[in-house]
């Protein structure tokens, strides 16, 4: 009796035990039901942890998330960008997809015997899948951020009465390149979503050429210059000019080209004219007679050259070549030495004109532009092998050439006009030159290329007036010439 009683209790243990794990199974395999029905533990989704989430709540936080506003910092600005506003969109559908493939993709019983036995899933991550198009953001940043934000440098600008200039302030401007890529990253990103926009400093820049013109207006007025004064002024970087013509007395400057006595300035036409005849290479005595024409300014060296072009023409022959390079305004119809024959007549449009005069010579005559045009063309053979003059004279002048001719006028130094006005050790290639009536000097002429560090330029300066006292003259120069070297070369530059 006792045994069967033992097993008897014994068989209603095991079933009570068979009972409750039945119960258990079936309470683990309910949860385990609903928890299929989520996202696996370690699942992110675009970065976005959305383990034990169910698909709707899963949508939810990625929308949340990836619709928080973009902050971004220009200077001390605070800019907050909703990513709708530049066309972000986020492909949720493409992503749960592929998470669901997660969520569904192990056996059914397999889930279940891992969930029993408290087997995480591995960690796995499905990439962010959305859109956005650079030329949106970019077209974003130059609409709206930047006409609001960029600050615009200011330019120097000169101050009255004086050769010198006020500095002017640097500038910021949005790399709006670079700010695309740092907006797109920001984004795709569901943390790092604030960044320091990338910007650049622009220099302050110089004042307008216009600005400038009118500087050297004010410094003939305030220097009591009582004639007729000409001047041009070229960038030898970006091709910008200043040209025209002053009158004193006049309260608007009179149109450029006006005729002026040449004087020793047209001994730059003859080098080039020498230089041409002979196809760019000069014998030493050739050589010594141009040192000595632009050096030393000597007459009879400059005739010696002319009569090597040609004994009889030489003078008519440099005129030629300088109409050949569109020198219209430009002649010289005789020799220098004393008697010698006026070999033609010019008429120019210059020394036509009946609205101002300054009586040039009728031997030889130019005007600003002309001589910084022949200037320039010089520079930009020696610079570039380019310009003009080669293409004007094909085969007949070399860089080496123009290199020389540049080095021949750097030796005319006179320590006063322009070269007075700039640094000592600036290099300076031009040719000076006055004339005297009885003793009584009316016109004095200078034009140069001046080589400095912010920039080199041609500035050719000529002045006429009954009677010109040389220092007041020298003082005049060298205001304008410090005016324009000031130009180039403000401070901060």
């Amino acid at each position: 009796m006792r045994n069967r009683g033992s097993s008897f209790f014994l068989r209603i243990g095991s079933l009570v035990l068979i009972s409750l794990a039945a119960v258990v199974a079936v309470f683990q395999l309910v949860s385990y039901s609903r928890l299929r029905g989520n996202y696996p533990y370690g699942l992110t989704v675009a970065r976005v942890t959305i383990g034990g989430l169910d698909p709707l709540s899963a949508r939810q936080r990625l929308l949340q998330v990836y619709s928080v506003p973009v902050e971004m910092y220009y200077g001390e600005s605070i800019i907050q960008l909703d990513p709708a506003l530049v066309g972000f969109e986020l492909n949720v559908e493409s992503m749960l997809a592929a998470a669901d493939l997660q969520r569904t993709g192990a056996s059914f019983w397999g889930g279940f015997w891992n969930y029993l036995w408290n087997r995480q899933s591995s960690e796995s991550e499905i990439p962010l899948v959305a859109s956005v198009s650079p030329d949106r953001l970019r077209e974003y940043f130059l609409t709206e951020i930047v006409p609001r934000y960029d600050q615009p440098p200011t330019p120097a600008q000169p101050i009255p009465g004086s050769t010198e200039f006020t500095p002017g302030n640097p500038g910021l401007t949005l790399d709006v390149e670079r700010a695309v890529i740092q907006l797109e990253d920001a984004l795709r990103s569901p943390t790092e979503r604030t960044f320091i926009l990338s910007t650049q400093r622009t220099a302050a820049g110089r004042p307008s050429l216009q600005n400038m013109e009118v500087l050297l207006q004010q410094i003939l007025a305030t220097n009591d210059f009582a004639g007729v004064a000409g001047i041009y002024l070229l960038d030898l970087q970006t091709g910008e000019e200043i040209h025209f013509g002053y009158l004193a007395g006049n309260e608007i400057p009179v149109n450029p080209d006006i005729a002026f006595s040449a004087s020793s300035t047209i001994k730059i036409p003859i080098m080039v004219s020498v230089y041409e005849h002979f196809g760019g290479q000069l014998d030493e005595q050739t050589a010594n007679l141009i040192r000595e024409m632009i050096q030393a300014s000597n007459n009879d060296a400059s005739d010696a050259l002319m009569k090597i072009i040609d004994p009889a023409r030489g003078p008519l022959v440099v005129t030629e070549k300088m109409h050949t390079l569109g020198m219209v305004n430009t002649f010289m119809s005789g020799f220098f030495a004393l008697g010698s024959p006026l070999l033609q007549f010019f008429e120019t449009p210059a020394n036509q004109r009946l609205d101002v005069t300054t009586f040039p010579e009728v031997y030889s005559q130019t005007t600003p532009s002309d001589m910084g045009a022949i200037l320039s063309d010089i520079y930009l053979c020696a610079q570039s092998n380019g310009g003009a003059l080669l293409a004007a004279f094909p085969g007949r002048l070399t860089q080496e050439a123009c290199r020389l001719m540049v080095e021949y006028l750097k030796e005319d130094k006179i320590g006063v006009l322009i070269q007075a006005g700039v640094p000592e050790g600036t290099a300076v290639a031009h040719k000076h030159g006055w004339t005297t009536y009885s003793g009584i000097i009316q016109d004095v002429s200078d034009a140069a290329i001046v080589y400095t560090p912010g920039g080199n330029y041609v500035l050719s300066i000529y002045i006429y007036d009954t009677e010109i006292i040389w220092p007041n003259a020298s003082l005049l120069y060298a205001e304008l010439s410090r005016a324009v070297y000031n130009y180039f070369n403000l401070p901060g530059q």
